[in-house]
């Protein structure tokens, strides 16, 4: 997945289980922090946690980010949240997608990378 792709579509995360019964979802799930869209619930703080993770998966060929029975957008309050709710849909490998964060510049070691002195 490179930076500029976005969800095409949108799935219901009771719609996992058959997806994956029926070998649609085609590769890892992506966890990517994203700034916050729901406001509510317990940590809908949004002085305190701006930015929240939320999961997307590839179906034939299209991405689609999960939304919950209500119809909004599932969104964790960290990561580790979103790993267990993952093992518990039977997937045990996600990739991690972080556009919210700068990189930082790793210093100037050898080759350009981080200085081990």
């Amino acid at each position: 997945m490179t930076e500029t792709q976005l969800p095409s579509r949108i799935i219901r995360q009771t719609e996992i289980q058959p997806l994956v019964a029926q070998g649609l979802i085609q590769d890892y799930p992506v966890a990517v922090r994203s700034p916050r869209e729901v406001v509510g619930g317990g940590f809908a703080d949004p002085t305190r946690n701006p930015n929240t993770w939320t999961v997307y998966f590839k179906i034939g060929g299209e991405w689609a980010q999960v939304f919950s029975a209500r119809g909004l957008r599932r969104e964790w309050s960290s990561l580790d949240r979103l790993e267990t709710w993952l093992r518990s849909m039977s997937f045990r490998f996600f990739w991690v997608r972080n556009d919210l964060d700068p990189v930082e510049d790793p210093g100037d070691g050898p080759l350009g990378g981080p200085n081990l002195k």
